[in-house]
């Protein structure tokens, strides 16, 4: 290829017939590589061809090993480390469970209840997992923060004494905290410690927790993975694969000699891994899958002024690298093309990316984020270092990150002239689309940090069902300055963002968050929709950040004002999408000509991932269960879950009415005997693996217990509508909010529940609901009360409203 490109009268096309790629190495491209003469070196499949690019190597002649749990085995080379298997084209689940033991926190790491961890074999690989985002009942509530899923892998247990693994531990643990501030770390993002006495939410890759159908374990020092074959998958004709590869394509340049004008079209990329989070230096996560690694990181990486030795700039943390990624570049592009079945993030345009596109792609069965743009390391950037005039367009993400939930589906840094646009993001755990860094020190009056950010888009995208396990995300989130002026600030216009499930907004803007133009947008169904001002700690003259909402359709209701430098201007209140100009509605998400790849599905069966964040609380001879819902890789819709009790009992609810309740009750119970809840995902393609059990609920019989009052009531006309805000009653351990009766002076009520709801109630926030079909002029009186699963409490009314004419 490099003799013949040097001199190029035309493109170079590289065409891959129908077939698998097995990389046995990562495929490097330099300037070398590249198109000359303004042509373009293209690959791509062959007409009608799907060539897949594979990291993986295949595992074969498996034999049964226990015959009781359905254990098969088979030997791997020598070299393979992996934490992705897939058999059948079907993600595997690492093999995980919960603690057997209760933990105590030592200096370096735990004492365990009992030393029955210290028989299981390869120590070093067994991993602590930390999940954040626990909000309601008795969920586990850890983490660095609820928008983080820490891992940490152990060093060695000695009878009761587990010792963890450095410096993940350290860097996890330790991190320094700012200066007459207990609680904040000086990274400024989160908590200073992970566990302040929580146990993990569970453990994960050892042999003993290999117990269901769908768990693979793979021993390292013997070289053998075992697997437990799912209902239907026949080990002897299975085709399974081991992804190997921790990078399939990369390409490096330089400022001064960029690698560029490179076509990647029709191709699927797969089976690629990444291996830091079972290392030394663990998944120590700071934000958006950023971790902080090597010794002493937590209290230097990144920390500039805010510690003795920080290193800068400030926020300068590890990137969880792609498995494609490029770095120097210039007009690279990528063409409907599939990131599928990967282990890191899928695709990774670094530093010195410009004039790159990525369009009409599909991004899923992704571990952690789908695209990442840019980086947080050279905030002042220039010339041909700065990542710049970047396009994401018409790209479908969905069912992202499958592993290290605290990823985003797009994931942009420090970036300027740049449009993310038209794309479809849906069924993600976390936040949909992320711009900007550094915005932290305004925590601590500080300004955020100076960057080359400027003239970006964020325009026309359709997001739905984000949020669904972690919080304190959005579906469009920006932190940072984002340029100099309005006229050079972000700018997010026609974008519909609906049915956000967890603590968050619509559209968010976080710590720092300056010169932004909020325009047309549609919020509904979301936990909030817009939040939120801060002081403008550049200027520091009382304002806050610059920021502008201009004629975006929204139920939060906020009245049009012009305060502080944030002007609210023309925004409707809307029960709905039926409200919103059809126009907005119909160019959110990808246009016509890319809507094909909405159908594109991986080959294989798609099951639905495990139910999250399993939690229950004690009725009377019930228990009420609940937990985050489920989505598979293939979209395959999730049809119903199954509940199964630590004692054998088990009890089906369709997926429809759980998403209209959000708690399923299991009945039959004994009176003062403890009980733990799994939950099982069904769809057309099969079942999840179970989901780690909930914490040990008591049933005990009580009398009726009804919520408190709401604390506070206010209202919101718009023309034929009015947004109801109320705050949550105060949370109580005994009394869960399942919903909330609200009734209007016209004589019309609606009862509202649903997971959003305990997600919500359960820590006091702020509610609010619209009520529709209103007539301008007359007066109005709205009254909220709060339920429970034994009924509705006391109701606190509004005072009176009149719709606008």
């Amino acid at each position: 290829m490099r003799a013949i490109d040097t001199h190029m009268t035309r493109d170079i096309t590289v065409q891959l017939e129908n077939g698998t790629y097995q990389l046995d190495r990562p495929l490097r491209l330099d300037p070398q590589d590249s198109g000359t003469g303004g042509h373009d070196v293209v690959w791509t499949a062959a007409p009608g061809a799907n060539p897949v690019i594979s990291g993986g190597v295949s595992v074969g002649g498996w034999k049964l090993f226990d015959r009781t749990m359905n254990i098969w085995s088979a030997s791997v080379p020598t070299s393979l480390h992996s934490r992705q298997v897939y058999v059948n084209g079907m993600r595997a689940s690492m093999a995980a469970g919960p603690l057997p033991v209760k933990l105590k926190p030592t200096a370096g790491g735990y004492r365990a209840s009992s030393p029955l961890m210290a028989s299981w074999a390869n120590q070093k690989q067994i991993e602590f997992v930390y999940t954040g985002g626990g909000h309601i009942w008795n969920a586990p509530v850890d983490g660095l923060g609820r928008w983080t899923e820490p891992i940490c892998p152990v060093a060695s247990i000695r009878g009761d004494v587990i010792r963890m693994a450095q410096p993940c531990w350290d860097n996890s643990t330790e991190r320094i905290t700012v200066p007459g501030d207990v609680d904040r770390s000086a990274d400024l993002v989160g908590p200073a410690r992970l566990t302040n006495g929580e146990q993990p939410a569970y453990v994960e890759n050892a042999f003993p927790l290999l117990q269901h159908p769908g768990q693979f374990y793979l021993d390292s020092s013997a070289h053998v993975l075992y697997y437990i074959p799912r209902v239907g998958q026949n080990m002897s004709t299975a085709h399974v694969v081991a992804a190997r590869l921790q990078t399939l394509i990369s390409g490096q340049g330089t400022p001064g000699r960029p690698i560029h004008n490179i076509v990647f079209s029709h191709l699927q990329f797969s089976y690629a891994t990444w291996l830091q989070p079972g290392s030394r230096q663990g998944f120590s996560e700071i934000q958006a899958n950023y971790t902080l690694t090597g010794k002493r990181a937590y209290a230097t990486e990144g920390l500039g002024p805010f510690a003795p030795h920080g290193t800068y700039p400030y926020g300068a943390w590890t990137k969880e690298p792609g498995n494609l990624q490029f770095r120097y570049d210039r007009n690279l592009a990528f063409i409907d093309d599939r990131f599928v079945h990967l282990g890191a993030a899928g695709l990774n345009l670094d530093n010195g990316s410009q004039k790159g596109s990525v369009v009409g792609c599909v991004f899923t069965d992704i571990s952690g984020n789908g695209i990442e743009v840019g980086n947080v390391n050279e905030p002042e950037a220039a010339g041909a270092s700065q990542t710049s005039r970047i396009t994401i367009a018409d790209n479908h993400l969905y069912a992202l990150p499958v592993e290290y939930h605290g990823g985003v589906a797009i994931d942009a840094g420090y970036v300027s002239n740049s449009s993310f646009i038209h794309n479809q993001i849906d069924h993600v755990p976390y936040t949909a689309i992320s711009i900007g860094w550094g915005g932290w020190p305004d925590k601590i009056g500080q300004p955020p940090v100076a960057n080359f950010s400027r003239n970006n888009l964020i325009a026309d995208n359709l997001i739905f069902d984000s949020m669904q396990v972690l919080t304190d995300g959005g579906g469009i989130y920006t932190q940072g300055l984002t340029g100099t002026s309005m006229g050079t600030g972000e700018r997010v216009v026609g974008n519909v963002i609906h049915d956000q499930l967890d603590w968050g907004h619509a559209l968010y803007s976080d710590n720092g968050s300056t010169f932004i133009t909020y325009l047309r947008n549609v919020a509904y169904d979301d936990f909030d929709d817009w939040g939120i001002a801060h002081t403008d700690y550049v200027t520091n003259d009382g304002a806050d950040d610059p920021l502008r909402l201009l004629h975006n359709y929204w139920q939060q209701g906020d009245p049009d004002s012009s305060l502080l430098a944030v002007v609210k201007s023309g925004n409707m209140v809307i029960s709905g999408p039926r409200e919103v100009p059809r126009g907005i509605i119909a160019n959110a998400g990808l246009q016509p000509a890319f809507r094909r790849i909405l159908r594109w599905r991986p080959r294989g069966r798609a099951v639905p991932n495990p139910p999250e964040r399993v939690a229950a609380y004690s009725g009377n001879g019930v228990a009420y269960v609940t937990w985050a819902p489920s989505y598979a890789f293939g979209n395959a819709q999730v049809t119903s879950y199954t509940i199964r009790t630590s004692s054998g009992q088990t009890a089906t609810i369709p997926a429809a009415a759980f998403e209209r309740r959000g708690y399923d009750i299991m009945p039959g119970l004994a009176e003062g005997q403890s009980y733990t809840f799994s939950v099982t995902a069904e769809s057309r393609d099969g079942d999840s693996t179970p989901s780690i059990p909930s914490l040990p609920v008591k049933i005990q019989r009580r009398p009726p217990e009804l919520p408190a009052r709401p604390r506070s009531i206010s209202v919101h006309p718009g023309n034929h509508d009015a947004t109801v805000e109320w705050h949550a009653p105060h949370p109580t351990a005994g009394v869960p909010v399942t919903g909330y009766r609200i009734a209007c002076s016209s004589g019309t009520s609606y009862v509202v529940r649903g997971l959003s709801q305990l997600l919500v109630s359960n820590v006091g926030a702020g509610v609010f609901h619209v009520f529709g079909d209103l007539k301008p002029g007359k007066t109005y009186r709205f009254s909220v009360a709060a339920m429970s699963p034994d009924g509705a409490g006391r109701s606190i009314t509004s005072p009176q409203v009149v719709p606008k004419p």
